[in-house]
């Protein structure tokens, strides 16, 4: 049996790789993006994020930050938002374009981050940055990418059988696995959620003096 769901991952890549590599250049350009706004920023936009970021410190020293508890379900919740609008997109007709952006959105907010601490701090705001967001991004940008590739191929097929000139059976099978796929990433973003919370949170209160 592991053989065979081996031998149709392999086909499935195959067939579909050159998805799996427009999505991830999209994401690439999505992070370049969000740097080149890093750099062409105003003075005054970086004062006025700097105000909010302090505020957000103050916070931190002061304890007035959520529960990890609370964390692990806003990062789930979260978490859940995605992969239902990607899910949806991909059993929509239009919903090609709207999964493209969502991506590259994504991969701009990374950019963004990552660049304007690096910008401001150096190598300190890198290290928060880094205990900010790189956890639990190790295991949640694999299943959005996956997550946003699956939904593209889905909804490709989909018009291509709405817009083929014979009439196609459709069958309930597909929709199956596509929904049992979206329950197993689920899974693996709820892993996700548990490294942002007890991990990544704690690690913040640390790492937030080094640049205080």
């Amino acid at each position: 049996m592991r053989i065979n769901y081996q031998k149709e991952f392999v086909k499935h890549f195959e067939t579909y790789q050159l998805s799996y590599f427009f999505i991830l250049i999209l994401f690439l350009m999505g992070l370049i993006f969000g740097a080149i706004i890093v750099v062409t920023m105003h003075f005054t936009q970086k004062q006025d994020l700097l105000f909010y970021l302090n505020q957000y410190f103050a916070r931190i020293d002061n304890q007035f930050i959520m529960a990890n508890h609370e964390l692990f379900k806003s990062a789930l919740l979260s978490h859940l938002q995605y992969l239902v609008i990607f899910f949806v997109l991909g059993l929509s007709i239009i919903g090609l374009p709207v999964i493209w952006v969502i991506v590259f959105v994504k991969g701009t907010f990374i950019g963004f981050s990552v660049g304007f601490f690096v910008n401001q701090y150096g190598f300190k705001g890198l290290l928060f940055i880094s205990s900010a967001i790189l956890p639990q991004s190790i295991i949640t940008i694999p299943v959005y990418l996956l997550a946003g590739t699956l939904a593209m191929i889905f909804t490709s097929q989909l018009i291509k059988k709405l817009s083929g000139r014979r009439m196609v059976r459709f069958t309930l099978e597909p929709l199956v696995q596509y929904f049992i796929i979206f329950m197993i990433l689920f899974a693996i973003c709820f892993l996700g959620a548990l490294v942002e919370a007890y991990i990544s949170g704690n690690l913040l209160q640390y790492t937030a003096q080094l640049i205080r």
